[in-house]
């Protein structure tokens, strides 16, 4: 209702996200695109078969790790990826994979004949929180460069992790990139000041940013 396009949801192994019944009632409740983040394993593959959400992301998962800490390794799993890209693909689900901008893992990915894939952006934002502008530097030209080479091989570009109201508005300004998970940061914020306001907001500065990058390069066509 705050205006989100749609829902992702990440079901982990040990349920401390979210719990098989909430994914359930979610798919059969909301009017929006579910997009379910999985680790590469039986079960979760076996679980998105009977779900069927719109899309599948997926992602590298950890015990331990208190959130998704890096990108899929889509370039040293291809066979096992293979397998399960085509089970999920064979009922409709759209699969995406969570990946470093890294040209040997956009290269796999293409390979893999997935339509999505998601720039993982932790990195970058974690170089901006600690102060290290040229580290930062460095994260977001691997990440434009990265954007610009999966749109060329023809895949959807999307872009998540570790994003604030500053950084998604920045990385919504790459027009390869057509799609931000935004979730941790969303919710520090709802516990202030509601989650329909940080939606919103979020929103606000997603299509700002879009609109300024068209605007300028309309004066520069021009």
């Amino acid at each position: 209702m705050a205006g989100a396009d749609g829902i992702t949801a990440h079901l982990r192994e040990d349920r401390r996200h979210i719990r098989d019944d909430d994914v359930e009632r979610l798919k059969a409740g909301i009017n929006r695109p579910l997009n379910l983040e999985m680790a590469a394993t039986r079960e979760m593959v076996d679980f998105a078969l009977k779900v069927r959400p719109h899309a599948a992301c997926i992602v590298p998962e950890r015990r331990e790790e208190r959130t998704t800490e890096g990108g899929l390794d889509a370039a040293g799993r291809h066979d096992t990826l293979y397998r399960l890209v085509e089970e999920l693909r064979a009922v409709g689900i759209r699969v995406s994979l969570f990946i470093a901008a890294e040209r040997a893992q956009i290269e796999a990915a293409a390979a893999l004949r997935v339509p999505v894939i998601e720039i993982h952006t932790g990195a970058w934002c974690d170089a901006l929180a600690e102060g290290h502008g040229d580290r930062a530097a460095t994260e977001f030209d691997r990440i434009r460069t990265g954007a610009k080479l999966a749109h060329g091989f023809g895949l959807e570009v999307h872009a998540g992790h570790g994003l604030d109201y500053s950084t998604a508005a920045t990385v919504a300004e790459l027009p390869e990139v057509v799609e931000l998970n935004i979730g941790h940061f969303l919710i520090g914020e709802a516990i202030v000041g509601g989650l329909a306001e940080a939606v919103r907001r979020m929103r606000a500065a997603m299509d700002r940013s879009r609109a300024d990058t068209a605007a300028l390069n309309s004066d520069t066509v021009k």
